[in-house]
């Protein structure tokens, strides 16, 4: 200590503590160093003696060398210290003991003491988890998780009981060993693989480990299990890595690069191709980068993903609960735009796919869509978990309707009698979904109320948000006693909206049925849902990222006219159309009144619905067919109107329908849905100006008047101009 002694010299401009910090011994160190060195003062062992005390009384028997739960750690931050060597490590909760750590009664020496090594406790059998027999070394530096790169497009990730794994991209997710958990759907070992679409546009998606029953086997027995499910997937090298790092309860999962026809079309427009990768590199990049990378993949952070509050969790459980035990419930989601109905519903119709075969859908909102292109009103039966946005999962409907606008504004009749026409189908054999609009406000509300009148749902959830509008408690009381756009309510009396064929299928009383033309509301239970999904959309940019995805959803659709086998793209203009005749389909324009003599330039490259009606269309000779009205029809399938030969009198349409499907197609409708640009502009092959792209406008047309726009610039690289609408 002498030796560390240094002289006082005293400095005007020197203050004494100062002084006094100069003066002190180099030799003395901070709190972390001295219980490092087992140094602690009478007060550091008084603090950490009351933490013990603290964590024996929630659970842990730190004299008998057992570590506390996860819970307890946290709680009491009870940090365990064993004395291994830097070559080895330790997971929290694992089997890792504070043996080390000073008893309350000991006092400080300066020296750490040998501890005697101590006989194995006998694990008791009510012990939910088992302890962890062997130290493993520590990952890497800047590693999350144990990544290890196997070639051909495939990655093994070891990944603990409940733990997440937050990423971006796509894959091909194989559970070798143990238990997941994706977006509310859980994979089990020996479970065929499935397509994860964690895409940028939405929420990134997060593979959870699960916690799963304990195997009633030694952990020799377990290991040769293991290796024995690894043996067909890797080399020796790679099993022992596994086991390297394996701890109980874990589970191993297979991560392959994924390609299918349907990414790699949307993925070859511009307008697409940075929804499912991202090309630019972080500012640090690390071992566990460099083997993602491989298959496409991306480690996000955790505010990344998607996270349920307690209110959602709560939700889902009694709705999971009910329709596994009580029958079939019917369940209406509402709230406002970006609330997270859709989040909401995917992630309850997972859970329901884990103990049930099918969930039905009733789509009641045609702005956003989850299952078919924009503007379709629809009901679906679903059997196969969804583990991506809308786009990533059409499917065939069990009755659809194009209604041919994303809003029903102005138009609200025969909106309700579409909803009425598609939930006739439903066979009450499954819980129904319902999805309706985010529009809550003024009209939006009283139509919402005609809905739950109409639907009678057994559940309104109701989900809300800070960041969108308030809206009223759909209470049964409150539904009973507002009058809606065409029902009334149980006080006032006037003119309602008749829906008598609706009185056989639901259950109410002769009086209720003989008491007016609108059938009494039998009630439901409200469940008030906070939203904690993370939106980037706003007031402002609300409407072009509502376009990007209705883009999206038609490209989705249209990618089913690529071969199943992954391969060479061919452009949707080198596709052999069918050639329909002018006089063997009627044609209806839905969403604007336009005179006959230009219906041909409203249905040439246009996306047309492929519906049936019940007329018979071979008594013309003639065509085109005009219909006066709308037809609430079936909708079999989407195409594209790529040309009208006038000489013989053809609609050329392109369309993924089968040709026995398209047999029985004999309407044509046409909505305010547009093909989007990025397909028009991007036509690789043909030379000189682009097909359905000119510089040439005709404002004698009716309705293209010269006050809508006039040309601005042109692009010299595509050959045409744009135009820009005048205020």
């Amino acid at each position: 200590m002498a030796d560390s002694e240094v002289l006082l010299r005293r400095v005007p401009s020197r203050s004494s503590w100062q002084r006094a910090r100069k003066a002190r011994s180099h030799l003395l160190l901070s709190r972390r160093g001295r219980r490092r060195f087992g140094v602690l003062t009478r007060g550091e062992l008084r603090r950490l003696r009351r933490r013990l005390l603290r964590a024996q009384a929630l659970g842990g028997d730190w004299k008998l060398g057992v570590t506390a739960g996860a819970h307890v750690a946290e709680k009491c931050k009870v940090r365990s210290r064993s004395g291994s060597t830097p070559g080895t490590g330790s997971t929290p909760g694992t089997g890792s003991t504070p043996s080390n750590l000073p008893s309350p009664r000991s006092q400080p020496t300066p020296r750490r003491q040998p501890t005697p090594r101590r006989q194995p406790t006998p694990r008791p059998q009510s012990t939910p988890r088992p302890q962890r027999a062997h130290n493993f070394p520590p990952l890497p530096t800047n590693v999350t998780q144990a990544v290890r790169d196997l070639g051909s497009g495939r990655v093994l990730l070891v990944l603990p009981a409940e733990e997440d794994f937050i990423f971006s991209g796509i894959c091909r997710v194989t559970c070798i060993y143990g238990q997941l958990q994706i977006f509310g759907h859980i994979i089990k070992q020996g479970q065929p693989a499935q397509d994860v679409f964690s895409a940028y546009t939405h929420s990134f998606l997060s593979i959870r480990g699960m916690l799963y029953p304990e195997p009633e086997k030694s952990e020799k027995e377990v290991r040769k299990e293991i290796r024995a499910l690894l043996k067909p997937h890797m080399k020796l090298d790679d099993r022992h890595w596994v086991m390297h790092y394996f701890c109980p309860l874990a589970s191993v999962v297979l991560l392959e690069q994924l390609r299918s026809p349907a990414v790699d079309f949307m993925s070859s427009y511009k307008c697409a191709s940075y929804v499912f990768r991202q090309e630019h590199y972080p500012a640090r990049v690390n071992a566990e980068f460099i083997t993602l990378k491989t298959i496409g993949l991306r480690r996000q952070r955790k505010r990344a993903g998607i996270f349920l509050s307690d209110s959602a969790h709560c939700a889902l459980e009694e709705l999971v609960s009910v329709s596994c035990v009580d029958g079939c419930p019917v369940i209406l989601l509402c709230g406002a735009c970006d609330a997270g109905k859709s989040t909401f519903s995917r992630i309850l119709i997972n859970q329901l796919l884990n103990s049930l075969p099918g969930v039905d859908y009733l789509e009641c909102d045609p702005g956003q869509t989850e299952f078919t292109p924009p503007g379709c009103i629809a009901l679906l039966n679903i059997t196969e978990p969804l583990l991506g946005p809308p786009y990533t999962h059409p499917r065939k409907p069990q009755r659809m309707v194009y209604y041919g606008k994303m809003t029903c504004h102005n138009d609200y009749e025969n909106y309700i009698e579409i909803v009425k026409y598609v939930f006739r189908d439903y066979k009450r054999e499954s819980p129904l979904i319902i999805n309706t609009m985010g529009w809550v406000k003024d009209d939006g509300l009283l139509l919402l109320v005609d809905l739950i009148r109409l639907l009678s749902p057994n559940y309104v959830i109701q989900l809300y948000s800070p960041r969108g509008p308030t809206m009223a408690s759909l209470t049964p009381e409150y539904v009973e006693l507002t009058d809606g756009l065409y029902t009334k309510s149980k006080i006032r009396k006037r003119r309602g909206f008749e829906i008598e064929e609706f009185g056989d299928s639901l259950d109410f009383t002769e009086e209720e049925k003989d008491s007016g033309p609108v059938p009494v509301f039998p009630g439901h239970k409200l469940m008030l849902v906070y939203s904690e999904f993370p939106c980037s959309k706003n007031e402002k940019n609300r409407a072009k990222y509502n376009k990007i995805f209705r883009d999206l959803a038609v490209l989705g659709y249209l990618s089913q006219l690529m071969p199943p086998v992954p391969g060479q793209l061919s452009p949707l203009h080198s596709l052999t159309p069918y050639q329909v005749p002018f006089n063997a389909v009627a044609v209806r324009i839905t969403h604007a009144d336009v005179a006959p003599a230009h219906i041909l330039y409203a249905i040439n490259a246009s996306w047309v619905g492929l519906c049936r009606i019940l007329e018979d269309m071979k008594g013309y000779t003639r065509g085109p067919i005009l219909l006066a009205q709308t037809p609430i029809c079936d909708c079999l399938g989407f195409g594209i109107c790529r040309g009208i030969d006038m000489e013989q009198r053809m609609y050329h349409i392109i369309t993924p329908l089968p040709p026995e499907e398209l047999k029985a197609v004999n309407c044509l409708l046409i909505g305010s849905i547009s093909i989007p640009h990025c397909i028009i502009k991007n036509q690789p092959g043909p030379e000189g100006t682009i097909p359905y792209i000119t510089t040439a406008y005709n404002f004698k047309l009716p309705g293209a008047s010269e006050k809508i726009g006039e040309r601005e610039f042109e692009h010299a690289s595509l050959g045409y101009r744009f135009y820009r609408r005048k205020k």
